[in-house]
Parts: C-alpha cells; sequence; structure tokens
C-alpha cells in the first residue's frame, strides 16, 4: 500500500452532468487497500444512464449502500469515513449540505464527516454560478470541506475525454491524500 494506510472512503454520486468523474474515481480506488462504500442520489441513476451506455461500473469489493438506509455504517459521527467525496456535486445537494439539511443517507454522510472534522471533497459541476452558489461555497469553505470544481486543466496535453477527466480526478486524489499518475504535473518533465 505505499504506506498509506487503509482508510474508510465514501463515494457519494449526485444527479449532475459528469458520470464520468465518478466512475474514473471509482476505477482509480483499490478496494483491496481501502474500504470502500457507494451511495448515489436519485437522480444520478438516471444522469448515469444517459452519460455512461454501460452503466456504472463498481469494482468488485466496492459496497454500495440506498439512498435511504441509515443504518449505513456512516451514517453515525460514532462510525464516520474517512474521506467523502461528493462527484459530481449538484448544486442542490451542495447547498443542502451547506445549511445542514440531512434527510437522506447521503447529506447526513456529509453531514457527519463535517462535525467530526473528517475530509469532506465536494466535487461541484455548474455554470454560471449565482451568489447564493458562492455563499453555499463560502459556508461549505468555513466548514472545513474542499472544493474541486470539475475543471479540466489543459496543459497536461489530453487527447481523450478520459485523459481530459483524469487531470481532476487526479487533484481529488491528491486531497484524499492518495498516491496517483493520472495526469502530468505542472511544469513536470514528460516520460
Amino acid at each position: 500500500m505505499n504506506g498509506i494506510h487503509a482508510l474508510k472512503i465514501l463515494v457519494a454520486i449526485t444527479g449532475a452532468s459528469g458520470s464520468l468523474y465518478a466512475q474514473r474515481l471509482l476505477d482509480n480506488l483499490d478496494p483491496t487497500a481501502h474500504e470502500i462504500h457507494v451511495v448515489m442520489s436519485n437522480y444520478a441513476h438516471q444522469v448515469i444512464a444517459e452519460e455512461l451506455p454501460d452503466g456504472l461500473r463498481f469494482p468488485a469489493g466496492v459496497k454500495p449502500h440506498g439512498l435511504k438506509s441509515m443504518n449505513a455504517p456512516f451514517a453515525s459521527g460514532s462510525n464516520p469515513p474517512d474521506v467523502m467525496v461528493i462527484v459530481p456535486c449538484t448544486m442542490g445537494t451542495l447547498g443542502r449540505i451547506a445549511h445542514g439539511y440531512s434527510e437522506d443517507v447521503l447529506l447526513r454522510a456529509a453531514d457527519v464527516v463535517l462535525k467530526e472534522k473528517r475530509k469532506l471533497i465536494l466535487v461541484p459541476r455548474e455554470t454560471p454560478l449565482s451568489l447564493i452558489h458562492v455563499k453555499n461555497f463560502e459556508l461549505l469553505l468555513l466548514a472545513g470541506a474542499t472544493l474541486i470544481p470539475a475543471n479540466p486543466s489543459f496543459y497536461s496535453g489530453a487527447k481523450t475525454v478520459v485523459e481530459l477527466v483524469d487531470t481532476v480526478v487526479a487533484r481529488v486524489l491528491d486531497h484524499m491524500g492518495l498516491p496517483n499518475k493520472l495526469a502530468p504535473r505542472w511544469a513536470e518533465e514528460k516520460e
């Protein structure tokens, strides 16, 4: 495991466009090295059906949970994940988290992660932004969340959509504390 201790990771997927970001993150997490859970919003299923013709692929060992399953292990402060990533993240989900509205296990888990001072990473996919969105960003930043907008980097020389998506996924993995070589680093010598 390259000196990385096993993490309990929760990947949450909402109905924002950008299902490929979630897929590539799952493709680059190792369920043999980490405990990986997945929860999806109701609308995520419809967006995935539109954007990923073969559906979302879960690596063997990933544990999916239902949205209303409040007995999921990460729904309580006594058993929080080490890191939760919401990818892609709708502005509705972001706003509900910012205001403590915990009506389902996805929102409750985010609330738990914030209150237990664990790592919450949100990958919002929206443009343009309204003042309400920006104020919700501010609330989440003040509460300790990390916001990594799905803004790919073009200096990587990406030749495919997947390579472009991976520039964002690499940043998410960096902030999770997980090593990766998905995308070249700025000013790094090309191999």
